[in-house]
């Protein structure tokens, strides 16, 4: 970030800090938790913020001549992340402005619907900048990253003034805080290079235990299960900092997820569920079940119906709703080929050509927050409405399909079943809203991972269960396709559908590469970061729905794999300026390579 940015956005951070300074001047006395998460907070601030001036000055004495001086510049940066992390839960949920400041991802991230855009600042720049190529020429913007960092830190007491907060809210920060570690700090989803994330999750866990101290004082039954859980815990990561050679799916099974149904328990005895953060259900019993994101949660979308879902179901398979009366949602969308399609893209209406993009998967489509490869359609009403009209695609005019919907005695009888409130049942939008319905049905949570989960250590095997590890760890993929759907909804909120520039080629030559031409978000967002962004789709029956990417451009896994263990169409030097996929190779090895395979193959669902 340039120097004028820099001090503009340090400017601007500092307003907002006023902000929320100004936003918090309540009265009403604190409870007990508060008050000593408060205490807590000041005395973490303390630290955090010696550790970011020694990090200042870590990166101050930088020398080339002196290649030491870039490992205990790295080491600072370490030790000043860990200090963050201690306070990084309160930051995040009371303070989300002034959190960005710290550890926001090292990439230009657009705040949508709003289209403001975030810089990337903080530790993960920090990052970037110590492990690029020539870390030493980096050194005037590490300095100023650092200044950002530190002077923010040492006024972090500030936010305090009149701060007002319930014993409630600071149990869903924790509760949030729990599932950041499960899904986010053990991936290494922010401290990739550095490999931190299970000493991070150590100091995020022993957060959690501090700040629960006022609440298990009583030494009941409960309360003293989770204290031993959660020193269980932390005595698991504490025995394990090795990033690459932790056993994510042990820390998960025997620790983390029984943690948190502990966790989920004693909130709920002690009367304080609130939700005011995130889509997810805090009833569920933990972050894999399968009411864990309920389907409520995302725009347009009913909670499950089982008569609408059964018309919709038959409007799926009907082909009236083509201009032709041929064709229908499952020509594309098979149910014998797990709602998807082994053509890389779809043929268009007149049969003389093909559709722009691939024809993904529709299980478990209904949990983003948008839809298509580019995200245009925000609900998946929106879509099918789309879709039926699409002149590529089913050609359909909506008043068409509508009357001789309604000439049909069957449908006109469902339609008024589903819809009693109304006598024009039969229209355009509630047909939307039924297949939409039937859609959100397609979320079998059936396969051998969903079922070693959920205690059956039979239903993976010893391969898997290593490519489990390597696709939550070395190989960075759980940093894109985050748990449980292993899509692109942003954990502990999932209140976010992310993109990700690739590189995606035109072809799978990777000695003869060629550009693909597809804007991606660009097309509908004309911005550059949008530049060849696509959805994050979910890799849950990705083993049954070949072919691969946007454009279908790899017909195999194995390809899929190499390309990013190449570090993506920037590491395969083709001229990708926007890409967020790291362009640095992964390492891989093939045995390796095949276990993520296996352990994608156990992602396949029983779909009936």
């Amino acid at each position: 970030m340039p120097q004028n940015k820099l001090k503009v956005f340090l400017l601007c951070t500092l307003w907002l800090t006023c902000i929320c300074i100004v936003l918090g001047l309540k009265t009403e006395e604190h409870s007990p938790g508060i008050k000593n998460a408060i205490q807590y907070f000041k005395e973490n601030a303390i630290l955090f913020s010696s550790s970011s001036l020694e990090l200042k000055k870590a990166v101050s004495l930088l020398d080339k001549g002196d290649t030491a001086t870039l490992f205990r510049a790295k080491m600072a940066l370490k030790k000043s992340r860990s200090s963050y992390k201690r306070i990084a839960f309160f930051m995040d949920y009371f303070f989300a402005s002034s959190a960005m400041i710290y550890n926001r991802p090292a990439k230009v991230e657009v705040d949508e619907p709003y289209m403001e855009y975030q810089e990337p600042a903080g530790f993960q720049v920090i990052e970037s900048l110590l492990f690029d190529s020539h870390p030493y020429q980096q050194k005037d913007e590490l300095i100023a990253q650092c200044d950002v960092i530190s002077y923010s830190a040492a006024d972090l007491n500030s936010l305090l003034y009149r701060f007002s907060g319930t014993d409630a809210e600071l149990l869903e920060s924790v509760r949030l805080e729990l599932i950041s570690i499960i899904t986010l700090s053990i991936t290494g989803y922010d401290a990739p290079e550095l490999k931190s994330g299970i000493v991070e999750s150590y100091q995020s866990l022993y957060a959690i235990k501090a700040v629960l101290k006022p609440f298990l004082a009583d030494r009941s039954s409960g309360e003293i299960q989770l204290t031993s859980n959660i020193n269980a815990t932390l005595d698991y990561l504490r025995a394990h900092p090795d990033f690459d050679s932790f056993d994510r799916m042990e820390f998960m099974t025997t620790y983390a997820l029984p943690l948190q149904e502990k966790l989920s328990r004693f909130i709920s005895s002690l009367n304080m569920n609130i939700n005011r953060k995130s889509a997810l259900n805090y009833e569920a019993k933990n972050i894999f079940s399968g009411d864990a994101i309920p389907v409520s949660s995302f725009s347009g979308l009913k909670v499950k119906d089982s008569i609408l879902a059964a018309l919709g179901k038959n409007l799926f398979f009907e082909k009236r709703l083509s201009g032709n009366l041929r064709r229908n949602c499952a020509d594309c969308h098979r149910p014998d080929h797990f709602f998807a399609e082994e053509l890389k893209t779809s043929r268009t209406f007149d049969g003389n050509g093909n559709v722009q993009r691939n024809a993904p998967t529709l299980l478990y489509s209904a949990f983003q927050y948008s839809q298509f490869w580019d995200g245009r359609a925000k609900t998946l009403q929106e879509q099918v409405k789309a879709v039926i009209a699409d002149p590529q695609e089913m050609n359909g005019n909506h008043q068409v399909v509508i009357n001789l919907l309604k000439k049909d005695e069957q449908y006109y009888r469902q339609f008024s079943t589903a819809f009693p409130e109304t006598k024009e049942s039969v229209n355009i939008d509630y047909l939307a809203d039924a297949l939409a319905a039937y859609i959100a049905t397609l979320t079998p949570y059936n396969s051998p991972f969903d079922q070693y989960i959920s205690g059956n250590k039979e239903a993976m095997s010893s391969s898997q269960l290593k490519g489990f590890n390597l696709f939550m760890g070395k190989a960075q993929c759980g940093s894109c396709h985050f748990a449980p759907l292993f899509n692109g909804l942003i954990p502990p909120f999932y209140k976010l559908t992310e993109y990700e520039t690739l590189g995606i080629p035109a072809n799978d030559d990777f000695k003869h590469l060629k550009n693909d031409m597809d804007p991606g978000r660009f097309g509908y967002f004309p911005i550059s970061y949008y530049q060849a962004a696509f959805k994050t789709p979910t890799v849950r029956n990705t083993a049954q729905t070949a072919p691969y990417m946007h454009n279908g451009v790899f017909n195999s896994l194995e390809k899929v794999l190499e390309f990013y263990n190449q570090g993506g169409g920037a590491g395969l030097k083709m001229d990708v300026p926007q890409q967020t996929l790291a362009s640095k190779p992964l390492h891989l090895s093939d045995q390796e390579v095949r276990e993520i395979i296996e352990f994608m193959q156990s992602l396949t669902d029983k779909v009936e």
